[in-house]
């Protein structure tokens, strides 16, 4: 992974719950390699490209979800904080742990509706 990059993994909820995860991560990190497409997944990734210092966003994404999401958010520091910060705004969030490397973090919320 660059240091550059925030990964995204998505499991649970449906396909708009995906699309509303990703949106509200749209202010801080711009558009993802990808939008998640695909209905029947039970598993769904996006990648974003991360500026250097991203500042978390205002986190309204304009929609609610229909179930639970849990989302692993995996890149530098300052991405998985700014990500975490903003879907936590956008979001009720329950923080369900973290885990850290050298120049690499990981996290772990789930998302309720």
């Amino acid at each position: 992974m660059s240091d550059t990059q925030l990964t995204v993994t998505l499991s649970g909820g449906g396909l708009d719950d995906a699309r509303a995860i990703v949106h509200a991560l749209e202010d801080v990190f711009g558009a993802p390699d990808g939008r998640p497409a695909d209905e029947g997944a039970t598993v769904r990734t996006a990648t974003f490209d991360s500026p250097p210092a991203p500042a978390p966003g205002s986190g309204r994404s304009g929609a609610s979800l229909s179930a639970p999401v849990t989302v692993t958010v995996q890149g530098t520091p300052q991405a998985v904080e700014a990500a975490s910060t903003t879907l936590s705004r956008a979001f009720s969030t329950r923080d369900e742990g973290a885990a850290s490397g050298d120049q690499e973090r990981e996290r772990q919320l789930l998302l309720v509706p």
